[in-house]
Order: structure tokens, then C-alpha cells, then sequence
């Protein structure tokens, strides 16, 4: 019965609208003809060209802003140090990274297994 309520109110619906419309077709009463035809009639009796008024002053463009270049400025020494500090840290990481290879071929040489060589440089530093 539920389904059967909605459409029956969805077809009055469409009836209702549909008897409300109408089938006139307004894209054909407006065309350029008509809108340009009482322009050109109110422009018809103009002979003077536009002049320029005095009393209104071109604004002037704004200063630059010496903020925004302070702030390009901290944003490349920022940048910068950050770029050191990564190389620092790499170069730390290189250093580690050889000390370890280093133990492992002590530790081979001896006969100690290479990950407990690499063990023991970790616990060192």
C-alpha cells in the first residue's frame, strides 16, 4: 500500500505541473535584433565623444611590501640550515654505516659471525 501512495502522488504531481506549464517558447522573443534594435535607437542622437574626467585621480599602486622579502630571505636561510643538518646527519650515517663494515670484516678475520660484530659497534656508540 506504501508504493502504491507513492505513485499515486508522484502522478498527481507530474499532472499538476504539467498542467501549469506553458508551451510558449521565450528563446525566441528575445534575439539580438530586439536587443540591439533599442540600443542603437537610445544611441542615435549621441555625437560627442567620451572625455576624460579631471577630478578622478588614477590610484596609485601600492608599495611593495619589505616584509615579504625579510620573509624570502628567513625562508632561504631556513631552508639552508635544514639542507646542512640533513648532510651532517648523512654524514653520520656514512660513518656508522662504515664502522659497522669495518667490525665485520674484523669480526670474519677472527671468526665471529658479522652480525655480532655489528651488535657490539652499536652498543659502543
Amino acid at each position: 500500500m506504501n508504493r502504491t501512495l507513492r505513485a499515486a502522488l508522484a502522478v498527481a504531481g507530474m499532472a499538476a505541473l504539467s498542467a501549469c506549464g506553458s508551451s510558449d517558447d521565450t528563446s525566441e522573443d528575445v534575439t539580438a535584433d530586439t536587443v540591439e534594435m533599442p540600443a542603437e535607437a537610445a544611441m542615435a542622437d549621441v555625437t560627442q565623444e567620451p572625455v576624460v574626467d579631471e577630478a578622478v585621480v588614477p590610484a596609485s599602486p601600492p608599495p611593495p611590501a619589505p616584509v615579504a622579502d625579510e620573509a624570502r630571505e628567513q625562508e632561504i636561510e631556513t631552508a639552508q640550515s635544514a639542507g646542512e643538518r640533513a648532510a651532517a646527519a648523512a654524514a653520520d650515517v656514512e660513518a656508522v654505516a662504515a664502522a659497522a663494515a669495518a667490525a665485520a670484516a674484523g669480526a670474519s678475520d677472527e671468526g665471529e659471525p658479522a652480525e655480532d660484530a655489528a651488535a657490539e659497534t652499536d652498543m659502543e656508540e
